[in-house]
């Protein structure tokens, strides 16, 4: 029900009457409630005053809109509504069927699933008083509003097929190298230059609606052809992808460049190889004008980014370049201008040397490199894009009469039953409610095998059907299926910064300052040691000792590794959460894993009931033990849950349920104290397990079934044996482990006949048997005191703590969610080869980040004194800026080509 809320009579304010502050007073009949005592004290004096319905309080408008009145002023009280902020539907409060969702202290009411969904991922677009619900008139028929607060505006319904991810209105831009910078709109970087990147891949295609006789009828929304009455046919169109706004302005400044740049590198190119030609006055002034557009207009955002650097205080790759190119053109401009006031270079005909075409070359190489680093860096969200890609975009909906029909993909709801046809991609999480089929899941979870589906199996949205035919029932929709949680944890591992970040981060907090520290002293050195004439020749080396740095190339060497890496274990089913785990993953020596869940398939049967108590058969055991399983989420209760099923026994009425984590559980049936659970549970209850009890119990574990008791009012009366199945591919896995010389360990809570026959058919030589929950955690800290660098895989909610404390966290994609969260890596398929994979991925990230980074340093470290002019004192040999910038230029786009490569690596 909505919460009751009361007016006070004076001013208007909506009152708790519970609590009212102001107190109460009746009059004739009726109370009324008061938000402070002065209100209560001016309607004691004048009642009739303020209930006269000529009385409006001061600042509320002449026709208040209707509220819960409370005292029965209104005799006739209007049915209470409220408005769907999404779609504009009258919502019974007191039932929603969507749900309700509170957002800054006000609740909203919904009338399906979706909309609350689509309110929750984007509240502030739905309440723009500039939104109108598709469909709805533009005065919405008056409705009662809860709490006083007015309507709630909506936004314009989706036009085109949702993605796994619906990007917001406004898509944020974010800094590949500093993933805290943020903005609502393309720019640069403010911190180290570079272009932002959308943080949210829009979808590639889109749904429309059009009909087949007149086909110019298209709209976004099912609905009637307004000419024939036809029902509109949806259609997937592609979508180009959005040209990328600072490539698109690079290329265009890189054109305009290379036409005046080419015409003036040719002509000094002429002065240089050919006595004819020499630089007068006239050329002079010929070289300023080719000069200018490409420098001022071309280099343009350079300088912008040098001058926010300065500004910022974070020195950059275009702080050296702006240096670099502004040094350059300033000089030769002055030169230009003001001929007498440099000395006269030998072959230049009275006229100083120039370096217009240096300050040029340089602008439009460096131009070259950021056309050709933003389509590579385009490249590293290739993943992403294929992932979005994978989903359908319409899905074939049979309503209650079994008409069949398609609708586009974001308008399917929770509950709604789904046919798909052989051939054609699973638009929805769901369940199998008919039919029988093979999933190809490969694309989705990496599983090479296609995986059978019987009516109650799972199905995986984006993944493809096979030769049947099934219908299903929509679980998970929109963000909520697994397809749309493993975009959005490719994205955040994508912006996530490994540790191994840091050193290169304090390299590049001092890298500028030095470099511009050795360009002063190299000018110096020049001026003052340097041949005839020595001013051209301090300046050029200068020049190109700030141009040849290159601290981009340094700080892209490990987010470009990161984002290609993650989005390579993505397509292998192998999500990397962040980069740190990615990167201790490498130097893991020890795996320890969960029994339950984890090496086992984590869908036990029931193999064993053994009554103990003449007086209760198998029977009642089963239906005592469902009853109360039926409350707990542990897998070896649902053994019993569904024997009890099978044999169509109903489960009792339970009161005072507890469980117990790594126990059991127990409660009240049938007035009875039930507890079902190991033996430590027997223990803490005090009940006694008879010689003969724990001879069948030893011998239903050595066939490695796990062992429950059932205590009736703290007497044993049964066993069950239930067998949890091992997974095919666990010994395998061990197999392969233990040849990459990992030391795997398994824990169990399971008994130790029990965990030695698992064990020994899997070829485990070290596990520990009776593990509580509790205590897994404590197992992996005192692996870890032994110097052990550990990952945990486990899948349960009682596996989180142990997840957490492990360097690495593996969860199985087929465990809780409370698992996945609390892991760094989650395999999809919950197949433990997947920590293989997860292994080999992490060994080629980081040496792929190691070769980024020794090529980095490297490079500055050799490049930066050869432009400084080191060999010149042996060799005699200078490097001119042109070819230091095309060094610099080709350094980065070296480093983003390298981490590309981890695209094709085989895991």
């Amino acid at each position: 029900m909505p919460e009751i809320k009361a007016k006070d009579p004076v001013c208007g304010m909506m009152v708790d009457p519970s609590a009212p502050r102001g107190g109460t007073y009746e009059y004739k009949g009726t109370a009324y409630f008061f938000c402070n005592p002065k209100c209560n004290e001016r309607f004691r004096s004048e009642p009739d005053k303020y209930l006269s319905p000529a009385y409006k309080p001061a600042g509320m408008p002449k026709s208040p809109s209707p509220m819960v009145q409370l005292g029965g002023i209104l005799p006739a009280q209007p049915v209470i509504k409220a408005k769907d902020p999404v779609c504009g539907m009258m919502v019974d409060p007191a039932s929603p069927r969507g749900g309700t969702y509170e957002y800054q202290g006000t609740t909203y009411f919904f009338c399906n699933p979706k909309c609350n969904e689509r309110f929750r991922a984007e509240p502030d677009r739905y309440l723009s008083p500039s939104y109108q619900p598709a469909g709805m008139p533009k005065s919405p028929s008056p409705m009662v509003q809860l709490g006083g607060i007015p309507p709630a505006p909506m936004p314009a319904a989706p036009t085109a097929a949702a993605s796994p991810v619906s990007p917001s209105a406004e898509t944020a831009y974010i800094c590949p190298m500093c993933p805290e910078v943020r903005s609502p709109k393309p720019a640069a970087c403010p911190s180290c230059g570079m272009a932002l990147e959308p943080e949210t891949l829009l979808p590639t295609s889109r749904t429309e609606y059009v009909c087949p006789m007149h086909p110019v009828v298209v709209q976004d929304h099912p609905g009637a052809c307004p000419k024939c009455g036809m029902a509109l046919e949806a259609r997937t169109v592609s979508v180009a992808d959005a040209p990328n706004p600072e490539l698109v302005d690079m290329t265009r400044r890189l054109k305009v460049s290379l036409f005046f740049g080419v015409p003036l590198i040719v002509l000094a190119m002429l002065h240089m190889v050919s006595p004819l030609f020499h630089t007068s006055l006239n050329d002079a002034w010929i070289q300023f004008a080719l000069a200018s557009p490409v420098v001022l207009w071309g280099g343009f955002p350079f300088f912008q980014r040098a001058i926010a650097s300065i500004k910022f205080r974070s020195p950059n790759m275009f702080t050296l370049i702006g240096m670099g190119v502004g040094v350059s053109y300033l000089y030769s401009t002055i030169a230009t201008l003001f001929p007498a006031l440099f000395p006269e270079s030998p072959g230049m005909h009275g006229q100083p040397a120039l370096y217009f075409e240096s300050a040029a070359a340089i602008t439009i190489l460096v131009l070259v490199g950021q056309v050709m680093e933003l389509r590579a860096r385009s490249q590293t969200s290739s993943a992403i894009r294929a992932l979005l890609d994978l989903s359908p975009k319409v899905a074939r909906l049979v309503d209650a009469g079994g008409r069949e029909h398609d609708i586009a993909l974001d308008q399917v709801n929770v509950g709604q039953s789904l046919r798909v046809r052989p051939g054609e991609k699973v638009p929805v999480d769901g369940l199998v409610l008919e039919g029988r089929t093979v999933v190809d899941e490969s694309l989705v979870t990496g599983e090479s095998l296609p995986v059978e589906k019987n009516p109650g199996d799972r199905v995986i949205g984006a993944s493809v059907n096979g030769n049947g035919a099934i219908l299903m029932r929509a679980e998970r929709v929109g963000s909520e299926t697994v397809l749309a949680q493993i975009v959005r944890l490719v994205g955040e591992a994508q912006r996530s910064r490994a540790p191994i970040q840091s050193l290169a981060d304090k390299v590049s907090a001092v890298f500028v300052p030095v470099v511009v520290g050795i360009s002063l002293i190299t000018f110096i050195a020049w001026l003052a040691f340097g041949p005839a004439p020595a001013l051209p020749h301090a300046l050029v080396n200068a020049v190109a000792v700030l141009v040849i740095a290159c601290p981009c190339a340094l700080g892209l060497a490990t987010p470009m590794a990161i984002m290609v890496g993650t989005g390579r274990g993505a397509r292998a089913g192998v999500l990397i959460k962040n980069a740190e785990a990615l990167e201790a993953m490498e130097r893991v020596d020890t795996v320890v894993i969960d029994k339950t869940g984890t090496l086992t398939q984590g869908r036990p049967t029931l193999e064993t009931v053994v009554s103990l108590n003449p007086h209760n058969n198998e029977e009642d055991l089963v239906q005592w033990a469902s009853s109360i399983e039926g409350l707990s989420e542990h897998p070896l209760g649902s053994a019993i849950v569904f024997a009890a099923e099978s044999a169509q026994l109903r489960p009792h009425h339970v009161e005072r349920f507890e469980s117990r984590p790594g126990r059991g559980v127990l409660g009240d049936v049938d007035a009875r104290y039930i507890a079902v659970g190991n033996t430590a549970l027997m223990q803490e209850l005090n009940v006694t397990i008879p010689p003969d009890a724990a001879t069948q119990a030893e011998a239903i574990r050595a066939e490695g079934h796990t062992v429950l008791y059932l205590a009736a009012d703290r007497v044993l009366v049964g066993l069950f044996g239930v067998s949890d199945p091992v997974k095919p591919t666990s010994a395998m896995a061990i197999e392969d482990l233990t040849h990459e010389g990992l030391h795997v360990i398994m824990l169990t809570g399971d008994s130790q006949t029990t965990a030695e026959a698992i064990a020994r058919k899997l070829g485990i030589k070290d596990f520990e048997a009776g593990v509580l929950p509790e205590r897994k955690a404590e197992v992996i800290k005192r692996l870890q005191q032994q110097g052990r660098v550990v990952a945990m895989a486990g899948d349960g909610v009682n596996d989180a703590p142990a997840l957490a404390q492990a360097q690495v966290g593996i969860a199985m994609g087929t465990g809780t969610d409370i698992a996945m969260h609390s892991s760094g890596i989650t395999l999809l398929r919950g197949d433990l080869r997947g920590i293989l994979r997860a292994r080999r991925l992490s060994q080629a990230t980081m040496r792929n980040i190691r070769q980024n980074l020794f090529f980095a340093f490297i490079y500055n470290a050799v490049g930066v004194p050869l432009a400084a002019g080191l060999l010149y004192p042996f060799t005699g040999w200078m490097l001119h800026p042109v070819f230091a910038a095309a060094a610099m230029s080709l350094s980065s786009v070296s480093v983003i080509s390298n981490a590309l490569r981890l695209r094709n690596v085989k895991l």
